[in-house]
């Protein structure tokens, strides 16, 4: 079920807003709750029942979690490893929460970046990624077609003395297309992905194919094409010496012709948002 998004707003628009935020108040409650010894599968379960006892029973994903040098995909080689283990959290140790949560039709994928206690890289890294979420967003208004703000992503991570960690997804996707999907008490998943979801996405694909675009916005040739109205979600991955950070949020594309509307982030009020603003 394809989005179609105009230049103002909508219920739509106000749906996919409020996932977001249940996601985000999500991560937030389980990072508050993280301690020496917590394991990755244990905050990922963390994750799932704070969504379920607030209704969510669909998902773009389950959660993931990711502790220490495995929030910089250190030797991920094969999709399980994306997977939560046994991997237990210590003091002063990074962490990734990534939550995917779909509510009354409208998805959400987030992820947030913290630590037990100070980790000086990971704030860097989290600084850093101001002038990330600032480049994609004017390049996307710029309609520069998807695979050069990828290369331009790529090249303002290795000035900053950083590795792209994102490559290391699927596809080495920065971000996909988000659908609403049909509500449904229950909705079973596949390999950590719930089926509504990917029969969207696969529909998108079969779609794009046909009319010289694709859901997923990658460093490869299917990406070379301009930024397709709808919701993106996009997600800028650091990487430094074993530490990792990213944000993950909705980009929203307008078929408009004015430049501020024909791209904007659909929420300002975002953790890492107020992060960049209070440290200024």
């Amino acid at each position: 079920m394809t989005t179609a998004v105009s230049s103002e707003p909508s219920a739509d628009l106000r749906g996919f807003k409020r996932v977001q935020r249940l996601a985000y108040e999500c991560a937030e409650a389980v990072a508050a709750r993280l301690e020496p010894g917590v394991t990755e599968r244990e905050a990922a379960r963390m994750q799932r029942e704070w969504l379920r006892e607030r209704g969510v029973r669909d998902w773009f994903h389950l959660p993931f979690a990711w502790f220490g040098d495995r929030t910089a995909f250190t030797n991920f080689r094969i999709p399980l490893q994306f997977f939560p283990t046994d991997r237990a959290l210590e003091p002063g140790m990074p962490f990734i929460l990534d939550l995917a949560p779909v509510y009354e039709g409208y998805p959400a994928d987030v992820g947030y970046s913290g630590s037990l206690g100070v980790n000086p890289v990971q704030d860097r890294l989290m600084a850093d990624l101001e002038a990330h979420r600032e480049l994609i967003l004017r390049e996307v208004r710029e309609r520069r077609p998807l695979r050069e703000i990828y290369q331009d992503v790529d090249r303002l991570m290795v000035r900053q003395g950083y590795a792209n960690r994102h490559r290391a997804y699927p596809f080495g996707v920065i971000a996909h297309k988000v659908d609403r999907v049909r509500r449904r008490r229950w909705s079973p998943h596949l390999f950590g992905f719930g089926t509504q979801s990917l029969k969207g996405l696969a529909s998108d694909a079969l779609h794009g194919h046909r009319e010289g675009w694709s859901p997923l916005w990658s460093p490869y040739r299917f990406s070379d094409h301009p930024p397709r109205p709808g919701l993106w979600a996009v997600e800028p991955h650091l990487g430094f010496r074993g530490t990792g950070a990213k944000f993950e949020e909705i980009l929203v594309v307008t078929d408009s012709r004015d430049a501020e509307e024909s791209a904007f982030w659909l929420d300002d009020d975002l953790p890492h948002v107020r992060r960049w603003a209070e440290e200024k």
